[in-house]
């Protein structure tokens, strides 16, 4: 994966992340289980993907966005249904890990994230 924990300085990436509506009729059963504040995402490659449910708030970290330029490289913006991140999976768990840490070291701790 393209990202390093040990710069301590982080790139400016620039790049356009469209999320659609998360209230189409059609999708309604669906998204129930999203609470509000979140998003589903996939994680994996081929047929090993996991569906994960992220709070938003993860998308402005620098990791996160790191991951979200390499699916933007592997799939570009015309996907589907939920944003799918090329990654294994344990990569992605490292990942939201590192996140959670530096969030917990802000605020009080929650689970924030959970496999679907």
């Amino acid at each position: 994966m393209g990202f390093s924990g040990n710069h301590p300085h982080h790139h400016n990436l620039s790049f356009h992340l469209h999320i659609p509506h998360l209230h189409f009729h059609q999708n309604h059963e669906k998204n129930k289980d999203i609470p509000k504040g979140c998003l589903a995402v996939m994680v994996g490659q081929g047929e090993e993907q996991q569906r994960f449910v992220i709070p938003v708030i993860y998308i402005n970290h620098p990791l996160f966005m790191q991951l979200l330029k390499e699916a933007e490289e592997e799939y570009g913006f015309a996907q589907k249904g939920p944003i799918t991140i090329p990654c294994h999976i344990e990569q992605f768990r490292t990942v939201q890990g590192m996140i959670d840490m530096e969030k917990s070291h802000h605020h009080h701790h929650h689970a924030w994230c959970f496999k679907v």
